[in-house]
């Protein structure tokens, strides 16, 4: 179980209802990824596109980019009886809380260039995480890709994860399917060979959705402005010694925040 700096990442009680074991299968070891075959049904890979579907198209802009490079994705609105469902059906398997990740986001991509690599996700989506460690990543696949757009592990030794034109079937994008994978060791060190891109979409479409989560829970932009009319709470017993040490101002963004993380110690250092 991952420990790092003293902190401990609890398994929760996640029900199991819609969580089959027998379809999940380890593609490997260095890095740890795992397939889940079927794990979403058409109802929930139809919503999650139907929410994206049409709402990127005004961000384009007449720059030489393509829509694949420019599309940066969508983040989902979890408050709907579907998205709930696939959040809660997402920890379950993964014995991961929600509390600790960012909200799915959807992306799509049409055609690109052969000769490219690409990122499966835009730098910004993990750098909103206040620069907490992540450990894991969830890839949903929310439609079929005729060719391309396989899953590259950059560093990993076995040719099929490094190498486009070795790429088998089974990294395949299919509909339904979903990939874990880990970035942290088991001991919470970063794992080398997590490091990741993707094949380019050499024909169809591409529609996907991702999943980041964290050693630590992590409050974002939506939650900190809530919170900022909430209760000025301390979140940490040590907060008051902390503060009369002067970690307020060392280490401000642990002990008060950011736009991107809330403050463990908001109350001791007077700014709530």
């Amino acid at each position: 179980m991952p420990r790092a700096n003293g902190f401990h990442l609890h398994l929760c009680d996640f029900s199991s209802e819609n969580v089959d074991p027998s379809k999940v299968i380890q593609l490997s070891w260095q890095p740890r990824v795992f397939l889940y075959r079927g794990f979403l049904s058409e109802e929930e890979c139809d919503y999650l596109i139907s929410q994206v579907h049409g709402k990127k198209s005004d961000t384009l802009q007449s720059n030489g980019l393509s829509k694949a490079e420019m599309n940066d994705g969508l983040t989902l609105d979890t408050n709907n009886e579907i998205a709930t469902r696939v959040e809660e059906k997402i920890s379950a398997w993964t014995f991961l809380p929600k509390e600790y990740s960012q909200p799915l986001r959807v992306l799509h991509f049409g055609p690109e260039d052969p000769k490219k690599n690409y990122n499966y996700f835009d730098k910004k989506a993990i750098e909103q995480a206040g620069g907490q460690p992540l450990l894991a990543t969830v890839i949903l696949s929310l439609s079929n890709v005729t060719q391309g757009g396989h899953i590259l592990f950059t560093e990993s030794e076995n040719k099929m994860w490094s190498d486009c034109t070795k790429s088998s079937k089974i990294s395949r994008p299919t509909r339904g399917n979903a990939i874990l994978f880990f970035n942290l060791h088991i001991n919470a060190t970063p794992d080398s060979t997590s490091l990741h891109s993707r094949c380019p979409v050499i024909e169809g479409e591409m529609w996907y959705a991702t999943k980041f989560f964290y050693l630590k829970r992590v409050k974002f932009e939506k939650e900190v402005e809530q919170s900022n009319n909430a209760d000025c709470t301390d979140e940490d017993d040590n907060c008051p010694r902390w503060a009369a040490v002067g970690e307020c101002q060392r280490n401000s963004v642990f002990m008060i925040g950011s736009p991107d993380y809330y403050g463990t110690c908001r109350k001791s250092c007077n700014v709530c």
